[in-house]
């Protein structure tokens, strides 16, 4: 009982520690994210100096439901980045532990330890395919095999760029166990989806 309470608590500091360290980074970096987007698709009126792209940007976010999920997706994504690369130190050898680790326990100089770094990189994926998913629902299929299908693979191709640029910069270390859970995260955040949207649809008959 005392293993899971602590395991429970574990998971709970964690997941709370990574949602609180990078929040205004995030929420500074998503803002600029969507200045760019707005350069690109609004820029007769975002490219008329910089007061002019404020206002922009306050009126676009205030009458676009696209581009509230498009904000709300670049949050959650830089949330994600801030965890995996922008906030890691450099090691000299990003290839020392490629299998990492697929349990919750961990030998730490001979001694077993809890360790919840798989369900972390469960859990941290969830979201972001689920408002993948949500943003681009126009083009997400009914089926939910073919959700389950669509959700993983962006997880799993997300995973692995997250994981090549670790190993490329140095930036922590490139591990299989990571790609894996972060998969899993992402087919349960396609199913979370896929269970709200038939919700709704039944509700609203």
């Amino acid at each position: 009982m005392k293993e899971t309470i602590d395991l429970l608590g574990n998971i709970l500091t964690n997941i709370l520690t990574a949602f609180y360290e990078p929040f205004g980074f995030s929420l500074l970096l998503s803002f600029l994210v969507m200045f760019f987007y707005l350069y690109a698709y609004k820029a007769q009126d975002a490219g008329k100096g910089w007061k002019n792209a404020i206002v922009t940007w306050y009126k676009e976010f205030k009458k676009s439901i696209y581009f509230r999920k498009l904000f709300l997706l670049a949050f959650v994504a830089s949330m994600i980045l801030f965890r995996t690369l922008l906030n890691r130190n450099l090691w000299m050898n990003p290839l020392s532990n490629v299998m990492g680790g697929w349990g919750i326990w961990k030998m730490v100089n001979g001694e077993q330890k809890l360790t919840t770094e798989c369900i972390e990189n469960v859990i941290m994926m969830i979201p972001f395919t689920s408002i993948v998913m949500w943003t681009f629902r126009e083009k997400v299929c009914k089926n939910w095999k073919k959700i389950l299908w669509q959700s993983g693979m962006i997880s799993f191709v997300f995973s692995i760029v997250i994981e090549m640029l670790q190993l490329l910069l140095r930036l922590g270390t490139f591990q299989l166990s990571d790609i894996f859970y972060n998969t899993v995260g992402g087919v349960v955040g396609g199913f979370i989806y896929y269970a709200v949207m038939k919700t709704r649809r039944m509700f609203s008959r």
